[in-house]
């Protein structure tokens, strides 16, 4: 069973799809379509932008969506997934590389989505870290412990790799306990707000409507969704976990685990970077892993 996975935020860099664009010319008219659907050329900043370009919410989630889709069209009948699975904003590139969504449809909720999520961010500040060397049950058991701030659970990527999610002075407080728990690392992410946490609900909502109202087909295969790391295909299943998904934790490390129980026999990487394929090493190190990051030819 062959399994593509998609990457998330945090994959961007300058430079990132321009060989799609200069040498496909399908994913130039998908790129081109896309700035028309934005109403504004993201080629430009994916292209030549700066970092600080490409780390505005706005344009890092449209960004990486477009580089892993575009990818993934452009390798026209190689793509044949079995199984699939996206890692946060990269759920969405699952969905339109298997055929649940359109790439018009896609592209319109991941920009809504990374709209809405700014405004979250902005009504509170907010922010994640990065825990390693624990087992989970510990960092569940400090964060449960902090009643008078929001700290959770955001991110299981591998074993020993928890990201947590919440308010600044309860990020501030979970990481001190952590450490003192013998957390190798404690450490504060650059990102702009919690995500994955209850204080996303502003953004949820409003994410919900727009998803509500999309058309969802049945894709060709599984996709393993975060919420919960199952295998799903029923369009409305699809849909009401893509809701819960914003102020729920992903469930990397179970996904990649039943994936596994289901006969998966290698993974292959579908957009920017690298990061997707060193967390299943890490959940099983004889996992067969490849990625395609540029154009095939």
């Amino acid at each position: 069973m062959k399994a593509y996975v998609f990457p998330g935020q945090g994959a961007q860099f300058v430079g990132m799809g321009k060989d799609l664009y200069e040498n496909s010319p399908l994913a130039k008219e998908l790129f081109e379509k896309a700035n028309d659907i934005l109403g504004f050329r993201i080629t430009d900043l994916m292209f030549s932008g700066t970092d600080e370009d490409l780390k505005q919410t706005k344009v890092t989630q449209p960004a990486i969506f477009l580089h892993s889709v575009i990818l993934a069209k452009t390798l026209g009948d190689q793509f044949k997934p079995e199984m699939v699975a996206g890692h946060s904003l990269g759920e969405f590139s699952a969905l339109v590389a298997a055929g649940a969504l359109s790439f018009e449809d896609g592209l319109v909720l991941v920009s809504k989505r990374a709209m809405a999520m700014q405004k979250a961010c902005e009504m509170q500040p907010s922010t994640m870290a990065a825990i390693l060397g624990l087992e989970d049950s510990v960092v569940e058991e400090v964060c449960a412990s902090i009643n008078d701030e929001v700290v959770v659970p955001a991110n299981y990527n591998c074993p020993g790799q928890v990201v947590i999610s919440g308010s600044v002075p309860g990020i501030d407080k979970a990481c001190e306990q952590l450490s003192a728990k013998g957390a190798k690392r404690a450490l504060k992410l650059n990102v702009g707000g919690a995500f994955h946490s209850p204080l996303m609900e502003p953004a949820r909502t409003e994410l919900a409507e727009a998803i509500e109202s999309t058309n969802f087909s049945k894709p060709v295969c599984p996709i393993y969704q975060n919420v919960n790391a199952l295998p799903q295909t029923d369009p409305e299943t699809i849909k009401k976990n893509l809701v819960a998904q914003l102020t729920a934790p992903v469930r990397w490390t179970q996904t990649v685990k039943n994936m596994f129980a289901d006969n998966v026999t290698s993974f292959t990487e579908v957009g920017p970077g690298s990061v997707l394929q060193g967390l299943i090493k890490k959940v099983n190190r004889a996992a067969e892993t490849s990625g395609i990051n540029s154009y095939q030819g």
